[in-house]
């Protein structure tokens, strides 16, 4: 009966997700409480929701201070000098100035948002590639490579929200991963050599760029940029140490962040006002997922579901999920949108693990090689992924064509190099 009422919940929320008939936060909060209140549960359920946000809550905080802390910082422009530098750097060389898109996409990408990522990359490297006669798919593929590879940051929507489906801390489920990932970004690097050194038999070897600072914000505080990039240094190294919690690094870098750039009041408020469209958004997400795992794990359904499937799975398969679930992460991200993936699938793949023996929280980290992290820009069910296309003026389908293999490649290196350092078990 719990089997077959965690089947139809997940079933139906994915069906009101993908096909649009409400939102993520609706679905997630109403379809269990149905479902659950059909299998007999009451007043239990009110325990079930309590717990299951409370063990979201540290995700979420983390996630609010990290979007303003990084918001804040590129309201104060401390990646415009970098962005100049980059642009500078790559000259009329295209194999520079694919490496130059590629990092430049990886540096805006630490705010974990994919329409600012190809808002800022794609309008700063398009004339560039224009000019130099590059394809302008060779941009939309280096740009989504990049930013998909970033998005598996701890800060990254996908992590965030396979910690919280798990129930564990992002540290926890990211730093066996921190080489894994780096690899996969050293592999973007050298895919962007590779399609930039195959444009110069294409492009034009004479070019004027403007490397003009272009218009200032009142926001920006260029004098403040050694300290903005100390604060981003030191943030990111406490946190991959471990040394405190993720959501009480971000709360303090954050109120340092903006008292330094921002000491007046009404500044302040503006800038967190700037950015509150975004992280209300997702935290909603976040809580409203609480509501849905704390229902599907405080009735058992989930725990039934696992069981069911541990009868209906190959012992080859289920003695290697994580390895199979690694190499299927990153198509998925055409299948799933990220809320009815890690929220939906993530939870009983986990516990189906653990009955085979195998750790949970590798489900977790091979699901994030590719699950809207390296697949996110590729996926019909983002709207980044249109975005990108219509910045480029690249189709659809052209980009998909082109992109899909690169990043396919990337998650299987991830996926390797995660099980040669043991961050995940076979």
């Amino acid at each position: 009966m719990l089997a077959a009422l965690g089947l139809i919940t997940i079933v139906v929320l994915l069906f009101l997700v993908m096909a649009k008939k409400t939102s993520p936060t609706v679905a997630m909060i109403l379809v269990p409480i149905i479902t659950a209140a059909i299998g007999g549960f009451r007043l239990e359920m009110l325990d079930f929701i309590t717990q299951g946000i409370l063990s979201i809550a540290p995700t979420g905080v983390m996630f609010i201070f990290a979007i303003l802390f990084f918001g804040v910082l590129m309201d104060a422009g401390t990646f415009k000098p970098i962005i100049k530098g980059i642009l500078k750097l790559a000259g009329n060389d295209p194999a520079k100035v694919a490496l130059g898109s590629a990092l430049l996409a990886m540096i805006v990408h630490l705010d974990g948002s994919g329409a600012s990522t190809f808002l800022i990359a794609v309008p700063a490297f398009l004339p560039v590639y224009d000019r130099l006669q590059m394809k302008r798919t060779t941009l939309a593929c280096i740009v989504a490579l990049a930013a998909g590879t970033m998005n598996i940051l701890p800060w990254g929507g996908p992590t965030i929200r396979a910690a919280a489906a798990l129930e564990i801390s992002v540290t926890e489920l990211f730093n066996p991963m921190l080489l894994p990932v780096v690899l996969g970004l050293f592999s973007v690097l050298l895919i962007a050599y590779f399609l930039g050194k195959k444009e110069r038999g294409n492009s034009m070897n004479e070019m004027e760029v403007d490397y003009s600072d272009g218009d200032h914000s009142e926001w920006e505080r260029p004098r403040l940029f050694w300290i903005n990039i100390l604060m981003i240094v030191i943030a990111v190294a406490v946190l991959v140490s471990g040394m405190a919690p993720p959501h009480i690094i971000f709360m303090i870098a954050f109120a340092i962040a903006i008292s330094i750039n921002y000491p007046k009041i009404k500044d302040q408020a503006s800038r967190v006002n700037a950015h509150a469209k975004s992280v209300v958004l997702m935290v909603s997400i976040l809580f409203a997922a609480g509501c849905f795992i704390g229902i599907m794990k405080g009735s058992g359904m989930i725990e039934a579901m696992a069981e069911a499937a541990v009868v209906h799975i190959p012992d080859w398969v289920g003695n290697h999920l994580p390895v199979v679930v690694g190499i299927a992460s990153m198509p998925a991200s055409l299948l799933f949108d990220p809320d009815s993936f890690y929220f939906g699938i993530v939870p009983i793949l986990s516990n189906t693990a653990l009955h085979f023996g195998g750790d949970p929280i590798d489900i977790g980290r091979a699901a994030i090689m590719g699950q809207m992290t390296t697949g996110f820009p590729v996926s019909p069910l983002t709207g980044a992924t249109f975005l990108l296309i219509g910045l480029t003026g690249v189709d659809l389908g052209t980009h998909q064509r082109k992109t899909i293999p690169y990043a396919f490649l990337i998650s299987i290196i991830i996926l390797i190099s995660s099980l040669l350092v043991g961050a995940i078990t076979l």
